[in-house]
């Protein structure tokens, strides 16, 4: 496999963040995403990790759940207070309340040990090819209370702004974009994810969860994100 174009918009290699205290699998995932180009820097516990996160301003982070001192879960939520990085958080195959968990607090994806570090690489390859910037030529889209700001990427509820991941975002985006369309699981995961993507097809029902809660938006009631039970999602209150 061809290693990644590694150029970044800024005209630097891209960045990955490995936090990881087992050194064999840091030194593994270091050296092969390396070999595809990227630069990579490893924090061997969650205060260290936090701390590089900030200074270093990483593109994605490789964040293990078990961690010393500060778990993974913390990490990410004390990252997703400045940053917008992608998270990949990597789990034991037994967590899933964990890994549920890791996605509620803004990991983007997750991979369940033990992996292959060609498939890490090739989630980590998926989440760089997602948009960075904003369309600026895109209107606003209004759901009743509901404003999205698709070129400032901001969303605001009855004039509360709120506070959304990069990944529930996109998926807001992706769904209001298309109003009136039912979208399935794997449709929102291409579109989002990009179409080489692979995994756990309800990892999209974690994010919309997350997704409707910050929205205020009870699913009984779906105001705005309504499940189209057997087939997926699509948008309601449109005005």
């Amino acid at each position: 496999m061809a290693p990644v174009d590694a150029r970044a918009p800024a005209g630097r290699r891209w960045r990955v963040l490995v936090v990881e205290d087992d050194e064999p699998i840091a030194r593994l995932i270091s050296e092969y995403l390396g070999a595809e180009g990227f630069e990579v820097d490893v924090a061997p516990d969650g205060e260290l990790g936090v701390a590089r996160a900030r200074a270093w301003e990483p593109d994605v982070l490789v964040l293990d759940l078990m961690l010393p001192g500060i778990d993974g879960i913390e990490v990410c939520r004390q990252v997703r207070g400045f940053s917008d990085t992608y998270v990949i958080m990597l789990t034991a195959r037994t967590d899933e309340l964990d890994r549920v968990i890791g996605l509620s607090v803004g990991a983007d994806d997750y991979l369940a040990k033990p992996f292959s570090p060609r498939e890490l690489a090739a989630r980590v390859r998926a989440m760089l090819r997602r948009p960075r910037s904003p369309d600026t030529g895109a209107p606003g889209r209004v759901f009743g209370d509901l404003v999205i700001d698709v070129a400032g990427r901001e969303v605001s509820v009855a004039g509360d702004r709120i506070e959304l991941t990069r990944t529930e975002f996109d998926i807001l985006d992706t769904l209001s974009s298309r109003p009136r369309a039912v979208l399935a699981r794997r449709a929102l995961l291409e579109a989002v994810w990009g179409e080489d993507w692979f995994g756990d097809d309800h990892v999209i029902d974690v994010h919309v969860g997350n997704l409707r809660r910050k929205l205020g938006d009870d699913p009984a009631e779906s105001r705005y994100v309504r499940t189209v039970r057997g087939v997926g999602y699509r948008m309601g209150g449109a005005s």
